[in-house]
């Protein structure tokens, strides 16, 4: 039982990874939430494994995570998706010090020391306006999808100005802009610039240290990570395709393999295994 599973319950979307012991993820799933947060995560682990070729006596962990952590009734622990998220990226990027994690309904910055463990962590204002709901609602109001975002900031020519530090009055800032006959494409790249801002904010409050990775299902928009990287003024880690989605869940597979060494019953992690 050289596999364990980590399950991320999010608030928007739930993903399940399974990973073996030489560092190879074996199967991954992604699906929305909704409101049935147990079954989502029972129905994720059995097409993973299926996925995977696997049954459910191959897996000798399973640590869930995220907010819905508690609903997984077939998990052996759970830990927060801070902890998580921090045990992911530095299993990708060992160099991390640094995590910010944008989320559909979240944005977290955490700075961790050598160990991996979470030093100091912040995170943003229950607002829709430091979330990646708040793109969502932006892309609505203007006609288009949540898949259309990408193709849309890829047109832009300039970004315009939504300073509301609230989703309502942000909303009010787009729906002027647009009778004033503002590009979309220009609006939506303001959206992201507000929301870039207070991501960096929340960096500078955690005193992040260089080595930053950056995760969450809207670091998939490329023009966010440039931006990102254009206010810190260094080179940041992003994992690769919608592996950025998934950092949360491979962390808490890691600490499967961990919990199992502890225990006796595993060998623990390849030291350098990367993502196979």
């Amino acid at each position: 039982m050289d596999c364990t599973v980590g399950i991320d319950v999010g608030s928007t979307y739930t993903k399940c990874v399974a990973l073996f012991a030489n560092g190879e993820i074996v199967g991954r799933r992604l699906a929305q939430t909704g409101f049935k947060l147990g079954e989502v995560s029972v129905r994720l682990l059995n097409e993973t494994l299926a996925d995977s070729g696997l049954e459910r006596g191959d897996v000798g962990y399973v640590i869930a995570t995220g907010f819905g952590r508690h609903q997984v009734k077939d998990k052996d622990a759970a830990v927060t998706d801070l902890t998580a998220a921090a045990r992911g990226a530095r299993f990708i990027f060992p160099d991390t010090r640094t995590v910010l994690d944008i989320g559909g309904q979240t944005m977290k910055a955490s700075r961790v020391d050598e160990n991996c463990k979470v030093d100091s962590f912040r995170l943003n204002d229950k607002c829709a306006a430091g979330t990646g709901a708040f793109l969502e609602k932006t892309a609505y109001y203007m006609g288009f999808k949540t898949k259309e975002i990408g193709p849309l900031l890829a047109t832009s020519r300039e970004s315009v100005s939504i300073s509301g530090v609230c989703a309502v009055f942000a909303e009010s800032e787009v729906i002027n802009h647009l009778s004033q006959g503002t590009a979309p494409a220009d609006i939506m790249q303001g959206a992201v610039s507000s929301l870039i801002k207070r991501s960096v904010q929340l960096m500078k409050r955690v005193r992040a240290e260089p080595g930053y990775t950056l995760v969450g299902g809207l670091l998939r928009f490329r023009t966010m990570v440039d931006e990102v990287q254009e206010k810190l003024g260094q080179e940041v880690n992003v994992p690769d395709g919608d592996l950025v989605q998934f950092t949360a869940a491979l962390g808490a597979a890691v600490l499967g393999h961990r919990r199992m060494q502890q225990l006796g019953v595993g060998s623990g992690l390849t030291v350098g295994a990367g993502v196979a």
